[in-house]
């Protein structure tokens, strides 16, 4: 099957590239520098804000993952729906089937914050040309590189304890990168999952704080005492996580307005379609840990680490391994 994979050098598709590849499909990386790409599959200069840069990558194609959104951006809801409706257009000119788009959980009940707002509209504004979507809805992503997952791992790394804000009480579902991209390459052959919308999450439902503490434990090996201030607002909040971690403030406003509303699955039908066992959230926290320090280690550490790996890696939809590797930011995050 011939595969576009836009945001080909991000935290998802970076691993969703070597994926599809190992299945065996012909895969066309998208990418703003094609000439930097290092990833699998042939690199092909394309950009979702420049409508014109489209057509050359998405001839021929058969499905198209979307992946990409501008979460570092203030004005991202605009620019990601002006991208969406450009894409959805451009595929259904192509003639594309259909289009895979990794969107984010939480309930519709008009108090979803902008982030999750403008993942619902780009669901709509992809197919809004002719083009049937497929959407995965998930929340936090744990694996190395993912924005979510950073953020804890830095916070429990520089912080020995926290006064957090209170949305720190507020539950989520994460899910495993392996488990994630499972997911994301077994809907490809599934027929049934042509237009429909799925809610994908890892077997715990967890609050944050209980994501923090669990981590500290994991990476720290001591606990992390936590002081809950119900008044710290969301700038002071977003502040705070730009002073102690490398995301910046524009992002860490947006992810910490997101972060007020719940995301758990509410309909984990996608498991009669794609069945099998969960990675727990512990397992995904040393997955990703394992995964960063591959990543940091000199060269010749790294490949007899990986070469050593692979026989212990998570089986995927398609029956090869996915290993947890670098970094599209999380949906819900």
């Amino acid at each position: 099957m011939n595969i576009l994979v836009t945001g080909a050098s991000g935290f998802i598709g970076s691993h969703l590239t070597r994926e599809l590849v190992s299945a065996g499909h012909m895969v066309r990386a998208m990418t703003r520098q094609p000439q930097n790409y290092t990833g699998q599959g042939e690199a092909v200069a394309g950009d979702v804000s420049d409508p014109a840069s489209l057509t050359e990558p998405l001839a021929g194609i058969d499905v198209a993952y979307y992946l990409v959104h501008s979460l570092d951006s203030a004005d991202f809801e605009e620019k990601d729906a002006e991208a969406a409706g450009a894409f959805g257009r451009a595929a259904a000119a192509a003639g594309v089937d259909r289009i895979i788009y990794l969107g984010g959980l939480g309930e519709e009940d008009g108090n979803l914050s902008a982030h999750l707002r403008s993942r619902r509209q780009v669901e709509e504004l992809l197919g809004e040309a002719g083009v049937p979507v497929t959407v995965l809805r998930a929340a936090v992503i744990i694996g190395h590189g993912g924005i979510s997952w950073e953020i804890t791992r830095q916070l429990v790394d520089h912080l020995p304890g926290m006064v957090a804000p209170k949305w720190v009480n507020t539950r989520t579902q994460p899910i495993a990168l392996p488990d994630v991209i499972r997911y994301l390459v077994g809907v490809l052959d599934a027929e049934e999952t042509t237009g429909q919308v799925y809610e994908i999450g890892g077997p715990e439902v967890l609050r944050y704080v209980d994501m923090l503490k669990r981590a500290a434990t994991i990476q720290n090996e001591r606990s992390l005492p936590v002081a809950i201030v119900p008044l710290l607002t969301p700038g002071l909040s977003s502040m705070w996580l730009s002073l102690v971690t490398d995301v910046d403030t524009a992002t860490a406003r947006n992810l910490i307005d997101s972060m007020t509303n719940e995301v758990v699955v509410h309909d984990d039908s996608i498991r009669q379609v794609l069945p099998g066992a969960l990675l727990g959230y512990d397992e995904s926290v040393r997955l990703a840990l394992a995964e960063r320090a591959r990543a940091l280690a000199p060269p010749e550490e790294a490949d007899t680490d990986t070469a050593t790996d692979t026989d212990t890696a998570t089986p995927t939809a398609t029956g090869s391994a996915v290993v947890t590797d670098r970094t599209v930011g999380d949906p819900s995050t």
